[in-house]
């Protein structure tokens, strides 16, 4: 019966003359987290900000409906009371979304600066990577020529 080969001290030697160094693969991953970091306090800023403008254009709002439910004299003060009330929204949501839109704007060019800084770091890594593999290949083979 043949017999299979065991493979496994192959590989070892294979993967030993592939000089690895993980301290890299340590650093990309804290550059990584420290990514996510950034980028979850600006969304969460981002979020809280939001949810104020929510919770203030729903509070002007609901102060608005309040005078708008109060009991009138003459039937002209209702169409009267409808038409402040409308035009007090229109005002109010054209303020509120600009103020969404300050944050969205925020919020854009945060982003932006944090994956400019990043690509940064990455090319500098980058470069230092290959120049170190480029310096360990040449030794390499100015140690193999130099053998013959």
């Amino acid at each position: 019966m043949a017999k299979t080969q065991d493979f496994t001290k192959i590989m070892q030697d294979m993967m030993a003359s592939f000089p690895m160094d993980t301290a890299k693969f340590q650093e990309g991953f804290k550059s990584q987290a420290a990514l996510g970091e950034k980028m979850s306090k600006v969304a969460l800023d981002a979020a809280e900000k939001s949810t104020e403008i929510s919770a203030k254009w729903a509070k002007d709002t609901i102060a608005k409906v309040g005078s708008l439910s109060k009991t009138k004299e003459e039937p002209g003060e209702y169409a009267k009371a409808v038409s402040d009330f409308a035009s007090a929204s229109a005002e109010m949501a054209a303020e509120n979304l600009a103020a969404f839109a300050e944050v969205a704007k925020k919020v854009q060019m945060e982003t932006v600066e944090l994956m400019l800084a990043a690509g940064k770091d990455f090319s500098e890594d980058a470069t230092a990577a290959v120049k170190k593999a480029t310096d360990e290949v040449t030794a390499a083979a100015k140690k193999a020529t130099s053998a013959k």
